[in-house]
């Protein structure tokens, strides 16, 4: 390390590049964790942005810290969330389980800077920026705090805006009758609309159960300090921060009941993202069911059609796949791992602490952006050009033998199976079947065998 300078923390001296803002406890970690490529979330530095923030107010307020030096540690925080620090918040994921070392890049970053501003050393990284916190409620408050900002502003507008789309597409295909599928099988008529609709109402329940589950997220432990006891903090600097979050953030925020509880358990993020699965599910039933009605174009089903994108081979010319489903697809099982990863780590709070929350953040934000982005990139580029294929629509309707169920109410069950036994073994129309069978006569049949009746 050519440019630098000597930082120390309660282990002694060590070097740090000249040209960052972070301190000893910083360049100790990343020393000490090379291990993957995955950087601690924006989302996260800016919550931790958030909150030291928050807590440098609350602690003004209660009269535990002056109010130019409080006033000195918001300053930055702003630049921070500006990013005008990014750069300087280098540290890996697969760090100390607490958070520790990310809370103190925070710290170090604040104080340094804050230094730079005053023109002297006026801002202690543990006495001032982390005054009345630990790492231990300062990074459970900071994912709480970032998964529900991400899951508000990312999340949910671009499920609403995929949801709005396919109710256009419900309504302008409501007329169009088409074969229904069970099984794979061929089962009675519905209206194009109408097979919409359920993957519209899925968006419609997936949002519902989305919102009903971030609940929990407003729960702050901040406060709870190394155990949740709030050893040397104010006893309202728990709810003060969380009002002070809450005027900064724009939404509400709550301090911890009970903040042994707050510290270990990390179960709203796993309901939470239990959600998240859920809408993965359904956006993969729905990319499924596009790229098997769009499949063809003229050996398969090939009833809706879909943008072509791009070209679909590197040896068969002309060929396009169903591309955007297939990456919205990738992105569900993706979270569908997450939710495994985030079970099991929200299971291991041993004590008083829960020490795989790097991870856990990590996991649940990534489910967030990638189903946001994803979702989007659907809608864009796929759901927006999906048109009804109706020459082909209506060829594999009337072909469909499930028709036959329209007879039961007259003439049962068995007879009707019978008709569309034979028409399948013969390769006949269900009419020449029941004809044939003298079940009914043409005038009956016309009069009962109504696709548009059916739906």
């Amino acid at each position: 390390m050519e440019n630098y300078r000597i930082e120390h923390d309660t282990m002694g001296e060590v070097k740090v590049p000249a040209d960052r803002y972070w301190g000893a406890q910083t360049q100790r970690s990343l020393q000490n964790f090379r291990i993957g490529t995955h950087k601690m979330p924006g989302e996260i530095i800016g919550s931790f942005a958030i909150l030291k923030k928050a807590a440098a107010m609350a602690n003004a307020q209660l009269g535990m810290i002056d109010r130019d030096l409080a006033d000195l540690i918001a300053r930055v925080c702003d630049e921070v969330l500006a990013g005008k620090l990014n750069g300087n918040f280098p540290l890996v994921i697969y760090q100390t389980g607490s958070g520790t070392q990310s809370n103190m890049n925070v710290n170090e970053v604040v104080a340094n800077r804050g230094n730079e501003i005053a023109g002297s050393t006026v801002l202690h990284p543990n006495d001032h920026v982390n005054k009345s916190q630990s790492s231990n409620d300062t990074f459970p408050t900071a994912m709480h705090i970032a998964a529900l900002l991400t899951v508000e502003r990312k999340l949910l507008p671009a499920a609403c805006r995929l949801r709005d789309e396919l109710r256009r597409l419900e309504e302008e295909n409501s007329e169009i009758v088409k074969t229904g599928r069970t099984h794979l099988q061929d089962a009675t008529p519905l209206t194009l609309g109408q097979e919409i609709s359920g993957w519209r109402s899925m968006l419609d329940h997936d949002i519902h159960m989305v919102e009903q589950s971030t609940d929990g997220l407003r729960e702050l432990a901040l406060g709870g300090t190394a155990v949740g006891t709030g050893l040397n903090a104010h006893e309202d600097f728990g709810r003060v921060s969380a009002e002070m979050i809450t005027k900064l953030t724009g939404t509400n925020f709550r301090t911890a009941e009970n903040k042994f509880h707050s510290l270990t358990s990390k179960d709203a993020l796993v309901f939470a993202h239990g959600a998240l699965k859920a809408l993965a599910a359904d956006l993969l039933k729905i990319a499924n069911d596009v790229r098997w009605l769009a499949s063809g174009p003229r050996c398969g089903i090939g009833e809706i059609n879909i943008p072509e994108n791009e070209p679909g081979s590197s040896i068969m010319p002309g060929k396009v796949n169903p591309t955007q489903c297939e990456a919205l697809t990738m992105v569900c099982v993706q979270v569908m791992g997450h939710d495994t990863t985030i079970g099991i780590a929200a299971s291991q709070g041993n004590f008083e602490l829960n020490v795989f929350m790097p991870v856990l953040i990590y996991d649940f934000l990534e489910s967030c952006n990638l189903l946001a982005e994803a979702m989007d990139s659907f809608r864009v580029n796929c759901v927006c050009g999906i048109t009804p294929n109706r020459e082909k629509i209506d060829e594999n309707m009337r072909r469909s033998l499930m028709l036959v169920t329209a007879l039961n109410p007259h003439i049962g069950y068995e007879n009707a199976a019978k008709i569309a036994k034979l028409a399948h073994r013969e390769g006949l129309t269900l009419k020449e079947a029941a004809l044939r069978l003298e079940l009914l006569t043409e005038e009956e049949f016309d009069q009962w065998i109504v696709p548009e009746k059916m739906v």
